[in-house]
């Protein structure tokens, strides 16, 4: 730390223009942060209304079949098929929004942070 306090008064505005860098770099990656808590967000939905529709077509396929063992016999692939498709696109959405979350938020901002503290250490008397 003495190597950044002797920075601070020796060099002020060298620390103003890195509090600027970083702002510029934060400002630079919030679309991206942003479109991607969007897009997860637009995913979950999507997938949880899948879903639900899902469940609701399974249980009139049930009700159906349990009560119409006769109209069953013509179609049976029909009451399997129809709620398949809601719940298999629920399923898709919610991989992909598990798989959107793996990206790391401020990744760059987290790098130069850690070359900065390590450009201190390195300056710091021993």
């Amino acid at each position: 730390m003495h190597a950044l306090f002797h920075l601070i008064a020796t060099r002020p505005q060298l620390l103003a223009e890195h509090a600027e860098a970083y702002a510029a770099l934060v400002s630079a990656e919030m679309p991206r942060i942003s479109a991607a808590y969007k897009r997860s967000a637009w995913l979950a939905a999507l997938s949880l209304g899948s879903l639900c529709v899902g469940m609701v077509l399974a249980g009139v396929a049930v009700m159906l079949w349990a009560i119409t063992p006769t109209a069953v016999g013509r179609a049976p692939w029909a009451l399997v098929a129809v709620p398949a498709l809601p719940l298999l696109v629920g399923l898709v959405c919610a991989l992909a929004t598990r798989r959107g979350r793996e990206q790391e938020a401020f990744a760059t901002l987290r790098q130069q942070v850690r070359a900065d503290i390590e450009l201190l250490r390195e300056s710091a008397p021993a």
